[in-house]
């Protein structure tokens, strides 16, 4: 599940050029690595065949490219008309139409590569897939923005086991933590830009909610996937386990303390992102951890 709506960090000089630059960079290669390679260590934790591991990866590699040029070929005139800096489709870098053409092969890619995982797997990450899509094309302007994200992160743990022999199904604890995990970064991809969303008539779930009350909500699904990874799996939760729980809470309580107002410092701020992101990369790594019981 791609997170699709803001600008890359680097992205606003854009100092390459050339159509293949622009259809590079309208992919939103950072969030395309990063769940890409999430599910590549999930799928590698959770058991043998190195077969599988390539097909799994490139399954969900081809799925996030379609989402991601799907976004930009579809905002491409309102991203032009508020110029926003970073997005090739927007500024000509790269046509319209290439970019379509991009997203269109590459869910059919993912869709050959999904099924090749089995029929059971593939039938789930395409789920998240078309939901994933369903967010750019429509879901994103409504209430409903929150659930693309909770069905594409959940599905990922369906993928990885589905496509083991036995086509085993995924805990219920490794679905619901994807799901809590993607309805944190759906918040958390919003927040930053909930106001220009708003100018530009967006109204998602964050838009609705303001950035007050986005802020405070965003540490609560964090903590409730630590909590579901801790306590979710049989027997009794390590002392590690009930460590990490801890220090995540402590961290969502200083991100709640420093989202506090409408309009938080710059240090706050900081500090404030800082602990959601350290709050996340616990939970990748207690799901990672988790791998072996997933199925």
């Amino acid at each position: 599940m791609d997170t699709t709506d803001r600008t890359p960090a680097y992205a606003p000089s854009l100092r390459l050029s050339g159509p293949w630059w622009g259809l590079a960079l309208s992919c939103h290669p950072g969030p395309v690595a990063a769940v890409t390679v999430l599910v590549t260590a999930l799928a590698v934790s959770s058991g043998p065949g190195s077969g599988r591991r390539l097909l799994v990866t490139a399954a969900v590699l081809t799925g996030q490219l379609s989402v991601g040029w799907c976004n930009d070929a579809f905002d491409a005139l309102r991203d032009a008309e508020a110029a926003r800096p970073g997005k090739p489709v927007a500024r000509g870098a790269v046509s319209r139409r290439t970019v379509w053409g991009a997203a269109f092969t590459s869910l059919f890619l993912c869709a050959v590569l999904s099924f090749a995982c089995g029929g059971a797997a593939g039938a789930a990450h395409l789920t998240g897939v078309a939901a994933a899509w369903a967010y750019n094309l429509r879901l994103k302007g409504t209430v409903m923005s929150w659930l693309p994200y909770a069905t594409g992160f959940g599905a990922l743990p369906c993928l990885v086991t589905l496509s083991l022999p036995g086509s085993p199904w995924p805990a219920w604890w490794a679905v619901t933590a994807g799901a809590l995990l993607g309805v944190a970064a759906h918040l958390g991809d919003v927040l930053p830009d909930i106001e220009e969303d708003l100018r530009a008539g967006i109204r998602g779930l964050p838009q609705r909610l303001g950035p007050v009350r986005t802020r405070l909500l965003l540490p609560l699904p964090l903590v409730a996937a630590t909590a579901v990874l801790v306590l979710g799996p049989a027997g009794a939760p390590g002392g590690r386990g009930v460590a990490v729980l801890s220090g995540v809470a402590l961290c969502a309580v200083a991100a709640t303390t420093a989202y506090a107002g409408p309009r938080p410092a710059g240090a706050w701020r900081k500090a404030a992102l800082a602990g959601t992101v350290a709050v996340a990369a616990a939970d990748v790594a207690l799901l990672l951890a988790r791998g072996t019981e997933l199925a």
